[in-house]
């Protein structure tokens, strides 16, 4: 297994860097620039070329491959959006995804924006967690491509055969990608391929909104990691990527970490009971402030960690990461080689903090739970649940679900298997955070209200 592994992280190394830089714009901002780089630059090697892409719906499923061969190009483009969970970016006519570098030669380059650029009621927010992508069923799908037509495959067609991507669209196993990346490196970021894996946890977790950032000090559900510029290249550690471009980008992602400082969260753009939501703010300062924070004329943020066995949320995020990881992180140059003290041993997770919540769903950090409801009424979590694209619940406040006591019986292929997500898988549980049970329903539905608000 050692061996596969060894083979799976040269495969994600093997190719070259695209060589075109973003072009400079006048009179940008740190932020401005931050953002357009993210869109315009690619910092990872390529996953495929614009007519794989344009081929991929030649692998979809009976009738869906069939409403393809019906439609125009542009039908068909909209259906792999829609298929893959990619958006257009806000603002842009180009025709190009938010979440993908797109050069002038037509290759796709995936950016941070793949997993933290989304849409809620089909209103796309660059910096909100995309709930909808479906990575590791376009990199099946793009390596039939490139088998049929005889295009090169890249690591990642390969190296899903050893490592899952996300087994539930909208989420993913980064941690993992990060455990294995940084195992091939030193504190200088120098690679030495033959080294051994440690033991790996894979599991899947939902993508934390981007305008929590500028409240944190710590990054990750663990809290493990000072925040700074450097700390957002982690995933770039592929083997093109050596120590003179880590030093060449790193202005960039001063840049980049410009633009995550600069994200305000969305508000709720539909009508709230103010009179509820009131006395819903009084309630929350009571029962739930202590650990997410104060909203108010005066708003804090404390940043707390919860014990595991308090939370009792899924443990699996909590074991994933390595006392003896984070301290080689420590002492990396991620880290300004100790300059920036890191948590060895995290007692548990962090409570996030709830700006822009009504937006974020689904809700926990493996994305388990579907609706603020849902949190708020531990004993009627869906066991499994599916989402609309563009529906959103505002009875509820969050996704658009249909639910399930089990996966339907009808269900028998891997992508249509992960448009559903089932909370009894590994990693996947829905317990935990019990203690809205302690307040009235007619508590409970003000502080839903109130929670509109932020």
């Amino acid at each position: 297994m050692r061996h596969s592994f060894t083979i799976l992280i040269l495969l994600i190394s093997a190719g070259a860097m695209a060589a075109d830089d973003a072009a400079p714009v006048a009179r940008e901002s740190p932020a401005q620039r931050g953002y357009r780089l993210l869109l315009e630059k690619p910092y990872l090697t390529p996953d495929f070329d614009q007519e794989v892409f344009d081929r991929l719906w030649t692998t979809w499923p009976k009738p869906l491959r069939e409403k393809a061969a019906r439609a125009t190009p542009e039908e068909r483009r909209r259906m792999a959006f829609s298929r893959y969970g990619l958006t257009e970016r806000p603002g842009d006519k180009s025709g190009k995804p938010l979440q993908y570098v797109v050069d002038k030669r037509g290759n796709w380059t995936m950016n941070c924006l793949a997993c933290h650029g989304g849409k809620v009621a089909g209103r796309v927010i660059p910096g909100l967690p995309n709930s909808h992508y479906a990575l590791e069923t376009l990199t099946e799908e793009t390596r039939r491509v490139k088998v049929r037509t005889g295009k090169p495959l890249v690591g990642k067609d390969v190296g899903i055969l050893f490592m899952p991507l996300g087994t539930s669209n909208g989420t993913t196993n980064a941690v993992s990608f990060g455990v294995v990346l940084w195992a091939y490196r030193d504190g200088e970021l120098k690679h030495y391929p033959g080294r051994p894996l440690p033991k790996m946890l894979h599991h899947d977790h939902d993508a934390p909104p981007w305008w929590h950032f500028k409240r944190r000090k710590k990054l990750y559900i663990d809290g493990f990691a000072p925040k700074n510029h450097r700390a957002l290249m982690q995933f770039l550690l592929i083997r093109p990527n050596d120590r003179k471009k880590f030093d060449a980008w790193e202005n960039d992602f001063k840049d980049i970490y410009a633009y995550l400082e600069s994200i305000e969260p969305p508000k709720y753009p539909f009508a709230v009971e103010q009179k509820l939501a009131a006395e819903g703010e009084t309630i929350f300062n009571r029962s739930c402030a202590t650990c997410h924070g104060h909203y108010d004329d005066e708003p804090s943020y404390r940043e707390r960690m919860i014990p595991i066995d308090v939370i009792g949320t899924d443990p699996l995020r909590h074991k994933a990461l390595s006392d003896e990881h984070r301290r080689r992180y420590e002492k990396s140059w991620f880290a300004h080689f100790g300059r920036d003290k890191v948590i060895e041993h995290p007692r548990g997770y962090v409570a996030p903090p709830l700006d822009g919540i009504w937006a974020s769903a689904p809700y926990f950090h493996n994305g388990a739970v579907p609706t603020l409801w849902h949190v708020l009424h531990p004993k009627k979590r869906p066991v499994v649940w599916r989402r609309s694209e563009n529906g959103y619940d505002r009875k509820r406040v969050g996704l658009e679900v249909k639910t399930f006591g089990k996966l339907p019986k009808s269900v028998t292929t891997k992508p249509e298997r992960r448009t559903y997500f089932d909370t009894r898988q590994p990693g996947k549980s829905a317990s935990g955070h019990d203690f809205p049970a302690k307040l009235s329903e007619e508590q409970r539905r003000a502080v839903l209200e109130y929670l509109k608000t932020l």
